[in-house]
């Protein structure tokens, strides 16, 4: 067994999978204890690499035929450009004088963090290997977020619309199973898929399916509940559980 520097955790490595991720193995001790729980979560953000594919688009001249007679004009294209987000929260905690664990794990709800831990817990013992790219952000955080996101303020990642910190009722989780970003992504659609199907068990889910795939939140929050008629809501922004 392989120790963290640094932390209550251990790493369990599973033989019976080609590129498996050690699991995060946690003392029984200290299974309801928030600052286990926080870093739990914080092992799971750490492992994970914070990387995305986002589209840029970009001007370019080509010579076309008008007429009988070759011009060149302008024309917008879409690229793909796979882009590297460490430096985000980093930044975001700097600013908000915050050590990072205390930032990004320790902005999420409690009530939210809990149900997390049990739910990801469950899914890294079935060896799916979940990690965790963005947990709570703040406006200005927000700000910087790439691609398909909510406005600066209305982000249930912590949006302060929504309470700011203490109050984040979001998380992006993928599998860090493989070597390469096609099988990482291949792994996390495996992970989803779990989590559709034993998810509700732990008290999270999708809200948004395969227009954001990696973004989880509590199924008796606001947020789910939009995007899945019939859900009740329970506790929408649990405002009084973050102590």
């Amino acid at each position: 067994m392989e120790r963290r520097e640094g932390s209550l955790f251990h790493a369990e490595t599973h033989n019976d999978t080609k590129n498996a991720v050690s699991s995060i193995e946690i003392p029984g001790e200290c299974r309801e204890a928030d600052a286990c729980i926080d870093h739990y979560l914080w092992a799971l953000y750490q492992r994970t690499p914070k990387e995305d594919t986002i589209k840029v688009e970009e001007q370019r001249k080509v010579a076309v035929k008008k007429k009988g007679k070759t011009v060149t004009v302008t024309r917008s294209f879409t690229k793909l450009v796979d882009e590297d987000f460490t430096w985000k929260d980093p930044k975001a905690a700097e600013r908000a004088g915050m050590p990072m664990m205390d930032y990004v794990i320790g902005g999420m709800d409690r009530s939210f963090k809990l149900k997390l831990f049990h739910a990801l817990r469950a899914a890294d013992e079935a060896g799916l290997s979940p990690g965790i790219t963005s947990a709570f952000r703040d406006d200005y955080r927000q700000s910087l977020a790439s691609g398909l996101k909510a406005a600066t303020e209305r982000s249930f990642h912590g949006g302060s619309s929504h309470g700011g910190y203490g109050h984040g009722l979001a998380a992006d989780v993928v599998s860090v199973k493989g070597e390469t970003a096609d099988q990482r992504w291949d792994s996390s659609e495996n992970l989803w898929k779990w989590i559709d199907a034993h998810g509700k068990e732990f008290g999270i889910g999708r809200p948004y399916l395969d227009r954001d795939p990696a973004h989880m939140a509590p199924i008796d929050g606001k947020e789910y509940a939009a995007h899945h008629h019939g859900t009740k809501v329970q506790h929408a922004d649990r405002r009084s559980s973050a102590g």
